[in-house]
């Protein structure tokens, strides 16, 4: 399947995900609002059969509608006539469980003689107390009572279970298609990459196996022990590729046996200077130094981190377009010791600068894709660093170079490293 195609399907499965939600929404926002009508409209009703009540036991009718919506839970009843308290809250329970609003409210009457709402009550179906609020007067009216229903979104909610439960099992379709989208691209990303890492490892083994069987025919030749020199080129020629060979085959069952076992350090107290000072030397003239730290003794498996730092100046030699200039330093900051390793080579673009430390990556561009490797020396780096509990920083500019950077601890408040496991 194309890339071009996967990403057809993957925006159309995004656009129908987002339509999904979307229509539940809107699905879910009409049936509340449908709901609360009905409310209201039961609510409505019932009420003014309260007040049709009132009004009988006062011996009179009322010729006009005696409820008056202020907010959308509370309510005024115009009863033209005293109330009786005893009486007003049987009257309500009545009422509204014959409209079935099974659902908390408060009341209060008006007390024409003070101007307040005195008496009133909080009726619960529950077995829980609340706190009666004070309930806003009404001036048109000179009998009246007050009842606000502070319960009403739970109640209609109530009556929506059944849409939120299949809501929810939408949701719950929705998230599981997600994860299994983004698996699928994983797996074929990572099969990409493992296709790449196959080609690549393939041509880098048979180029010194190609060079080692050619040097071998050379030696095996009748004529090669008469030139002495040219004898001892090939030799040279075989050694050189076998190490080659070697380190490659190393590299490999060295990445297969830290996935599965986890790297295993032998910790020792090593100087830091004495390594880069090695180091130096072997890739003389192209690395130099700065050591400015005063003290470089550091508690660390010697083998891994002389490792980390031939792959970092490896990768500094291989990616750079002009003479190479490798600079190893060392500093002291309140964090502790941090030592780096800077170059003049190609750059690093920031869209690949975290990616760079995984494994089997490789930038897709310029001379990263000539230069020789599994792409599995920064990933090996990043292992190093995280199992000694440090932080790598990188900063990188294209065409300007890159510096890595090891923190024993990282400073407050920088962004650069999350590239630490």
């Amino acid at each position: 399947m194309s890339r071009r195609l996967i990403r057809i399907l993957v925006v159309l499965s995004v656009l129908s995900i987002i339509g999904i939600l979307l229509v539940q929404a809107i699905w879910l926002r009409n049936a509340y609002a449908l709901r609360e009508r009905q409310f209201r409209q039961s609510a409505f009703i019932a009420l003014q059969e309260v007040a049709n009540e009132v009004a009988r036991q006062n011996q009179f009718t009322l010729k006009r509608y005696a409820v008056t919506q202020l907010s959308a839970d509370y309510f005024i009843v115009n009863t033209d006539a005293p109330i009786n308290p005893n009486s007003l809250e049987v009257l309500i329970d009545q009422s509204l469980q014959r409209h079935k609003l099974f659902t908390d409210y408060e009341y209060g009457i008006y007390d024409c003689e003070t101007d307040q709402m005195m008496y009133g009550a909080y009726v619960s179906l529950s077995s829980s107390t609340h706190q009666s609020r004070n309930l806003p007067k009404f001036p048109r009216y000179t009998y009246y009572f007050g009842i606000r229903f502070p319960s009403q979104s739970g109640f209609i909610a109530g009556q929506l279970t059944g849409l939120f439960w299949s809501t929810g099992a939408v949701l719950l379709l929705v998230i599981f298609f997600g994860y299994t989208l983004v698996i699928v691209l994983k797996q074929r990303r990572l099969t990409e990459i493992q296709r790449d890492f196959i080609n690549n490892i393939t041509h880098e083994l048979q180029t010194p196996v190609a060079t080692i069987r050619i040097a071998a025919d050379v030696l095996a030749s009748d004529t090669i022990s008469q030139q002495p020199a040219r004898l001892n080129q090939y030799a040279q020629i075989v050694s050189q590729e076998s190490q080659r060979l070697q380190r490659q085959i190393h590299a490999v069952l060295q990445l297969a046996r830290s996935r599965r076992q986890g790297l295993t350090m032998a910790l020792t107290h090593v100087d830091l200077h004495e390594l880069m000072t090695v180091a130096a030397q072997r890739y003389a003239p192209h690395v130099r130094l700065d050591l400015q730290a005063p003290d470089a003794h550091i508690q660390t498996d010697r083998y891994h981190l002389e490792t980390t730092l031939n792959n970092l100046i490896d990768n500094a030699l291989k990616y750079c377009t002009e003479q190479p200039c490798v600079t190893l330093a060392t500093r002291q900051d309140k964090t502790g010791l941090v030592w780096s390793v800077r170059d003049n080579g190609i750059g690093i673009a920031p869209a690949h600068q975290k990616a760079v430390f995984q494994q089997f990556f490789r930038v897709p561009s310029g001379r990263t894709q000539q230069a020789s490797g599994f792409g599995l020396g920064l990933y090996y780096v990043r292992q190093v660093i995280s199992a000694h509990g440090w932080h790598i920083r990188l900063v990188s500019t294209p065409g300007l170079g890159s510096t890595f950077s090891v923190y024993q601890q990282a400073p407050a408040g920088s962004r650069f490293f999350r590239l630490s496991v």
